[in-house]
Parts: C-alpha cells; structure tokens; sequence
C-alpha cells in the first residue's frame, strides 16, 4: 500500500466528520450543501478546502507559508473552483486583522495548536472569526496513539519519552510543540469559550497497521470501518492518532 492510499483512506473518516459539521451550518441544506462561509486556517495546500469548496462553499485559506498558497492556488484552478477560495498569508495570531469579526459559519483549525505558541490564543482567535452558533472543527494529536504507534514500530525510547514527558514530544527532534488527549483538548476548547458537542477518533489503526497487511480494496475499505467504529468509540478513542473535535461557538 503506497504513502498516498494510506493518507487517503486515514484522511476519510475526518472528512465525514467535516461534512457533518458543514451539514449543522444554517447556510447549508440538509446534503451539506449551501453556500456556508468556511474559514480553513492552517489549511496549507487547500487539501480539504477544495473538496469543501466543491460542494458550494466559501472558503478562505488563511496559511503562514506563501508557497503552499501558490498550490492551493494551483489546486483550486484545476477543480474549477477558484472563485470560491480565497488565499491569505498569515497565522492564528493574525485572524482579527485578516478577517472580519464573527463572519464564518464554520472553522477548521486543523494541525495548529501543536505547533503554535499560544495554543489558547489561537483558539480564541478562532471564537472571534465565528458567528454567534458557528462551528469549529479542531483536529489535534493525541499523544497516547502517538506512544501506542511509536512502540508497534520498535521506537521504543520515543514511545517512553512520548508518554512521560510533559509535553508528549518524542525528543528534541520532533517537530511538534505539544499533543493533547480527550480532557486536555476539551478544557483548552471550553476555555476558549467553546461548547464542546463531540471528540471523535481519526486514525486509530491507519498509523498501526501495517501496510502489507491492507493491500487489496477489501482490506483498505476494512481498515477504513475500523476507523470509523472506533471514531465514536469510548474504549478505542484513546488508540487514536488524532482527536477531532466538534464545538459551537
């Protein structure tokens, strides 16, 4: 199994999360479609906000990096849907400046808080950008499916230094600032001024199994109901490589 079905297969339970939430948006129709404003900040290369976009929404990419704007730009010209994405360089930090006050139907903050410096701060930037009801979509790492995925693969000093350490890195290294679990990532949302509706599971076995063992369509369209079930699982949430968070403002 290549690199790229993998991402693709793992990617596919948080987009139904996404779509669930673009459903509850009061722009949108009942199949999720509509027109609702969407902000995606971090949203890099537009990976999620094309395929949003797609279905009639606006959204508004707001990423600190100007060369994968250029590719979102690139991506959103070859789906045909270039006057529904809007490019803007800059970072949580910059949300008041960038976009008018309480005017998104609905926030992705996706692989932020990891790597920002005040995690709370962009959280509150993001409470701001919304309309009153608006809705967030926050995707974090978990720390105990990141030990659990460290010691399957014999990287047994980082699994230790994952599940000791205060910050949950894997050392010095690791490109992430911090991960979260269920409690840590919820009071930090409600803190926020978040309602937090739902926590749900991504990636729970993708980053475990191995890939000779989901070669064939029928093993990958297993692993993605694995992933599924244990998505909403109480007793698997914890597996899970990512927690994906459903709040209203």
């Amino acid at each position: 199994m290549s690199k790229d079905r993998s991402g693709s297969r793992a990617a596919g339970v948080l987009w139904e999360g996404v779509q669930r939430l673009l459903a509850q948006c009061p722009a949108a129709e009942p199949d999720g479609t509509g027109g609702a404003s969407v902000v995606d900040l971090g949203g890099g290369t537009g990976g999620l906000a094309v395929r949003i976009a797609a279905l009639g929404h606006r959204v508004t990419v707001v990423d600190p990096s100007p060369d994968a704007l250029a590719a979102l730009e690139r991506r959103s010209a070859e789906a045909g849907v270039t006057d529904r994405v809007r490019a803007v360089q800059g970072d949580a930090a910059d949300l008041a400046v960038l976009l008018p006050e309480a005017g998104a139907d609905l926030l992705l903050c996706h692989g932020v808080l990891e790597v920002v410096e005040d995690p709370l701060a962009a959280l509150r930037s993001a409470h701001a950008a919304l309309r009153p009801q608006g809705l967030l979509s926050l995707l974090v790492a978990q720390w105990t499916g990141a030990v659990l995925a460290r010691a399957l693969s014999g990287h047994l000093a980082q699994a230790l230094e994952l599940a000791a350490g205060p910050d949950h890195r894997w050392g010095p290294a690791d490109p992430l600032l911090r991960r979260f679990d269920r409690a840590s990532a919820t009071d930090l949302t409600e803190r926020a001024g978040f309602t937090v509706t739902a926590v749900e599971g991504t990636r729970a076995f993708s980053d475990l199994v191995h890939s000779s063992c989901a070669e064939s369509e029928s093993d990958l369209a297993l692993l993605h109901r694995l992933d599924a079930e244990a998505a909403r699982s109480e007793e698997l949430l914890s597996a899970a490589g990512h927690l994906h968070v459903h709040a209203r403002r």
